[in-house]
């Protein structure tokens, strides 16, 4: 999963707690990835980032969900898990 931020976004702020612990949670299981947008914009681009925070589940090098806003890690962590089950 990427988490699209920036440190100028209070969102992201709030975001990062959560996401960092979903990082501990997964560990072994799935790669959570941090990219700043105002560092990274054609990353940020690439994938159409318009607002964020924006999380992108990856599987595979394909983006199988994407969704912008603040989401708590129960959140994330369903969008992990599906797209696990997707590749079973």
């Amino acid at each position: 999963m990427v988490d699209f931020w920036a440190a100028w976004c209070g969102p992201c702020h709030a975001a990062a707690p959560e996401v960092n612990a979903l990082a501990r949670d997964m560990a072994g299981r799935a790669l959570i990835l941090k990219v700043d947008i105002d560092a990274h914009a054609e990353l940020a681009a690439r994938f159409g980032v318009q607002s964020i925070p924006n999380f992108v589940v990856l599987r595979n090098g394909q983006t199988v969900f994407q969704q912008p806003g603040l989401v708590g890690r129960q959140q994330m962590r369903s969008w992990l898990e599906s797209a696990g089950a997707r590749a079973a």
